[in-house]
């Protein structure tokens, strides 16, 4: 579990990258907040990097667009 100094951080990445997801769209949250937190743990502690993390669990995701 992280402390609050990086949850907070992980929390503010999270809004800032979903901030065109719905608040009811959980999948999708739930999916960027995984990597976030598993990067994290994985030593990625800069904000740059949880951005990267996020963007790539965002361009993977499948759309509703054709």
């Amino acid at each position: 579990m992280p402390d609050a100094e990086t949850a907070a951080m992980v929390r503010a990445v999270l809004d800032e990258l979903c901030l065109g997801v719905s608040q009811h769209d959980s999948e999708v949250r739930n999916r960027v907040a995984s990597k976030l937190i598993e990067a994290i743990e994985q030593g990625k502690p800069s904000i740059d990097d949880l951005r990267k993390v996020g963007r790539k669990v965002l361009l993977r995701l499948p759309t509703m667009w054709p």
